[in-house]
């Protein structure tokens, strides 16, 4: 089948897990008996910022290919665009996150509190960059840019299908807006890591920071587009994606699984390395209150995808493969939870001066707010996926891809 049904229980399926999605953060705005309702906007915070960035790297994975005049890919390119869709919501919520930080509807960040601020001579030097306005103004620009390339490198693709059989021109203006794509992803992304999720805790501060965060991105993002495309493959669609493409799917998950684990070691390693109070208050609370967290994301994040897809065949084996990527898609979350929500409990502990109450691990309503998320993502790519056709017929690499062998 060359074109996607967005079916009505696909759709049921995905709306009711949106449902659940929007209990577990009204669950969460009442439950929680504070005015600043931090729980509530960082379960938003957190899984918005998880999606965004998958939807943001897979952008850069495919602006990367192309600009590599790569071909093996080509075959579920179309799902690779599916998944940018999600930029278009995820800047939308994400702004409002910034709009939010601007008037004073939450208090994520201890930077954004005046009283805070004229205190603390660290923040204050900071302020030229940590400060409302600057996060709302680059929050803004930064996603008008994404959203900009995003809309040329996909509206370029369907171009594509219409020219005649032969003709490049389409692909070679896509190939230069990739090009130019990369180096600007990086350098925003990185600014808007920083203002996003490290500034939470404001006092700390390290320059592998927005490495290892896109890292984490980018191995969630293969682990759910594995699973994505082999469940549509088992419905009948993309039945030109054979085991070879699958496998070099699986050795990129194995490869940046052992990347991200080489960049945690290395950021933790020479913090623990320097024993600087400052840098070290950042894993002592992830060990002492949250080892339970701690420890599993080392495990589903590095040793589960390390021993299990170390063996050439099982990259090639469906099972595995989705086992893996289940875990390690979990586990990528835990790490943005990892990094988020214990330190907004202490910036509003901070703020209200009473200690904040919260499991070491995450509750039944955050689970619930990940399953709403997780939908909202799937019927966003789906409903794209579903508006054009499945194969770039017109794609210069497009036999390259039928035929490759790994």
């Amino acid at each position: 089948m060359n074109r996607f049904e967005f079916s009505g229980k696909l759709k049921t399926t995905l709306l009711i897990g949106m449902v659940i999605g929007i209990i577990s953060l009204i669950a969460q705005f009442f439950m929680h008996h504070d005015d600043l309702h931090n729980t509530f906007w960082s379960d938003i915070l957190l899984n918005n910022f998880y999606f965004l960035g998958i939807a943001v790297i897979g952008l850069f994975a495919l602006a990367a290919f192309i600009t590599a005049w790569a071909g093996w890919y080509v075959v579920f390119k179309r799902l690779m665009e599916a998944f940018t869709a999600f930029l278009i919501p995820g800047s939308v919520i994400m702004i409002i996150i910034g709009i939010g930080n601007y008037l004073g509807w939450h208090h994520l960040y201890l930077w954004a509190d005046e009283e805070i601020v004229k205190h603390d001579e660290i923040i204050q030097g900071k302020s030229p960059f940590l400060n409302p306005g600057m996060y709302l103004l680059a929050s803004v620009v930064f996603l008008a840019v994404w959203l900009f390339y995003r809309y040329k490198i996909r509206s370029l693709s369907l171009q594509e299908d219409k020219l005649v059989k032969g003709d490049f021109s389409a692909h070679r203006k896509m190939r230069n807006w990739a090009a130019t794509f990369l180096p600007i992803a990086g350098y925003t992304s990185a600014i808007l890591i920083w203002l996003w999720v490290m500034s939470i805790e404001v006092h700390w501060y390290s320059t592998l920071y927005a490495w290892y965060t896109a890292s984490s991105w980018f191995v969630g993002y293969l682990a759910l587009l594995i699973l994505t495309l082999l469940y549509l493959k088992s419905k009948g669609y993309f039945d030109l994606v054979t085991k070879e493409h699958i496998h070099d799917l699986g050795k990129y998950l194995f490869a940046f699984s052992i990347f991200w684990a080489y960049l945690f070691f290395d950021q933790y390693m020479l913090i623990w390395f320097g024993n600087i109070g400052e840098e070290t208050s950042h894993f002592k609370l992830q060990q002492t209150e949250y080892p339970v967290v701690f420890y599993t994301i080392l495990i589903l994040n590095f040793v589960v995808p390390f021993l299990l897809l170390m063996v050439n065949t099982a990259k090639r084996t469906y099972w595995i493969l989705i086992l893996v990527s289940i875990l390690t898609f979990i586990g990528h979350w835990l790490d943005m939870w990892l990094n988020i929500k214990p330190y907004v409990r202490e910036a509003t502990a901070e703020l209200t001066g009473h200690h904040v109450h919260g499991l070491p691990f995450p509750s039944l309503p955050e689970i619930g707010v990940l399953i709403g998320f997780l939908s909202f993502f799937l019927f966003v790519t789906f409903k794209c996926l579903s508006k054009a056709s499945l194969i770039p017929e017109n794609d210069p690499y497009l036999e390259e891809s039928i035929h490759h062998h790994v």
